[in-house]
């Protein structure tokens, strides 16, 4: 039997401030994809982005606007309980996801997606986009502030705290959309909460 010890595991290099910028302006990116996807497709998803896309719909004002004012009364439990530097990067990810999609149709045009496809393909996109923000302790606020916080003080997954919080706020769909996008709406929450409980468990990552 080897009694001998082994050695310590290194402690994680934390991010710099250029490497945390390159990872929020990266997440933005693919997240605004995935936004401008759902847009598209008229579909609905979790969070305070399914809040927004829901208030859009009905109101007819931009997605971005709704989604930087809805966030704004988290901030100050991301301050007490998260900490400065994470409510920083918070924000400057909502502002800048508030501004790339109000600016993308500049740049981007889709003519025609089908619902099944945005639903999967948007998913991916957000929830690796979001997966970027959380590694470098940083988020989309409101839900993902809840999750993030939840999983840091009782170990809880953010992925599994967040879709249960999404198919709350999901509920609005069928108030807003014909039922099929209703549906397709679901399964995109599912597939981008998937990939955030499948990668983004406690320890898992140390940077």
């Amino acid at each position: 039997m080897n009694t001998r010890h082994q050695p310590a595991a290194p402690a994680p290099l934390p991010h710099t401030l250029l490497e945390d910028a390159a990872a929020i302006f990266t997440g933005v990116l693919m997240i605004s994809v995935g936004v401008a996807l759902f847009k598209q497709a008229g579909l609905v998803t979790g969070g305070m982005a399914g809040l927004a896309f829901s208030l859009h719909y009905a109101t007819h004002i931009g997605f971005g606007v709704w989604f930087f004012v809805l966030n704004l009364p988290f901030y100050w439990l991301a301050v007490r309980k998260m900490g400065r530097a994470f409510t920083v990067k918070t924000f400057c990810a909502v502002g800048l996801l508030a501004v790339v999609s109000e600016l993308q149709p500049l740049f981007l045009s889709l003519e025609r997606v089908q619902a099944p496809y945005a639903a999967v393909v948007g998913g991916i996109l957000m929830g690796v986009g979001m997966l970027v923000l959380f590694r470098h302790r940083c988020s989309l606020g409101g839900v993902g502030i809840a999750a993030l916080f939840l999983q840091e003080r009782y170990g809880w997954r953010a992925g599994y705290v967040q879709m249960g919080l999404d198919c709350l706020i999901l509920l609005s769909a069928f108030f807003i959309v014909d039922v099929e996008r209703a549906l397709w709406s679901i399964l995109a929450a599912l597939t981008l909460n998937q990939v955030l409980s499948m990668n983004h468990r406690p320890g898992r990552y140390g940077g």
